[in-house]
């Protein structure tokens, strides 16, 4: 198994960047009413995987449905590049939009399929 790697990212006008850790290659693709929208592919690691490197105030929090989610993006030009929220053991947690990585290929992860829409 390949060990995890240390990205940078962001929104795209620049006033959001961060910092994450992920494990290698795998996303998730959620069909929900929100990640199908914004065409999210998330991965996600533990809060202290993730540094927000600047932009903090530049970030609105959108939640919906059961809340367990806080939907975050850019006020300036509107990309959600990450979302937070507490993962089912507890754990504080970051879900990564991998589309908002510097020079990553999407197309290079392996994707796993969740129906989010019938939860």
């Amino acid at each position: 198994m390949s060990e995890s790697k240390t990205y940078l990212g962001g929104c795209h006008c620049g006033s959001v960047r961060f910092e994450a850790t992920l494990a290698p290659g795998k996303a998730m693709a959620c069909n929900c009413s929100i990640c199908s929208r914004v065409a999210a592919l998330r991965a996600f690691t533990p809060a202290t995987s993730f540094k927000l490197l600047s932009g903090e105030d530049a970030l609105t929090d959108y939640q919906f449905g059961k809340k367990h989610l806080h939907h975050l993006f850019c006020k300036v030009c509107g990309i959600h590049s990450f979302a937070k929220g507490t993962g089912p053991d507890g754990v504080e947690m970051r879900s990564i939009n991998i589309r908002c990585l510097d020079g990553v290929d999407p197309l290079s992860f392996e994707v796993t399929h969740l129906d989010g829409k019938s939860r």
